[in-house]
Parts: structure tokens; sequence; C-alpha cells
């Protein structure tokens, strides 16, 4: 049986711990106002410690696929409402684009 968490987000950059399949990490999410800006997420431990750093926020894969072998538990999904395909924009991360964390 699959359980999907959405995690809480605004639209802003932000640090925050949040706890994953037991385990807590520190989530920061970053606008990247660059050519082909966008949101990237990092990933540390409890204390701060990087575990994965960029991994931007594109729909349509598991962000976390090429990271399994870090044990973190799960899958990292992101998807837009209106059109699922759309990557979150600077203004609608946690209101209309939302990221999901998928224990299969």
């Amino acid at each position: 049986m699959t359980q999907t968490f959405e995690i809480p987000l605004t639209p802003a950059a932000q640090t925050f711990l949040v706890t994953l399949v037991g385990v807590q990490y520190q989530l920061t999410l970053q606008w990247r106002d660059e050519e082909e800006g966008g949101w990237t997420l990092d990933i540390a431990d409890s204390g701060g410690s990087p575990i994965v750093s960029g991994v931007p926020l594109v729909t349509g894969v598991d962000l976390l696929a090429q990271y399994q072998y870090l044990g973190i538990g799960g899958e990292l999904w992101v998807q837009t409402d209106v059109d699922p395909a759309a990557v979150p924009t600077y203004d609608n991360l946690g209101t209309a684009s939302h990221v999901y964390f998928v224990v299969p």
C-alpha cells in the first residue's frame, strides 16, 4: 500500500525540518533566478550536514531516484494542479505546485 504525504511549502525561500519515514531531515528550498531559473532543493540531516544539494524541482520524475543508495526510503514528486507537467513558478510553490513524498 503506497502512502503519499504533501510537504507543506510556501512560495518563498525556506529551511525547515521534516520527518520522512521516521528520520528527520532539513530541507532548504531556494529560487535560482538565473537564465533558466527555478526552485532547487537541498536535503541535509537534522544537524544541517548536506546529503544532497541543488536538486531542481522538475515534474514527471522521482527527484530521489538517482539517490536511492542514500536510503531515504521514498520518492519525491512535484506536480502542479492545472497542468501536472508545469514546473513550479516563483509564486505558486506550495499553493498550486506541490511536492509529495511517496512511500512505496
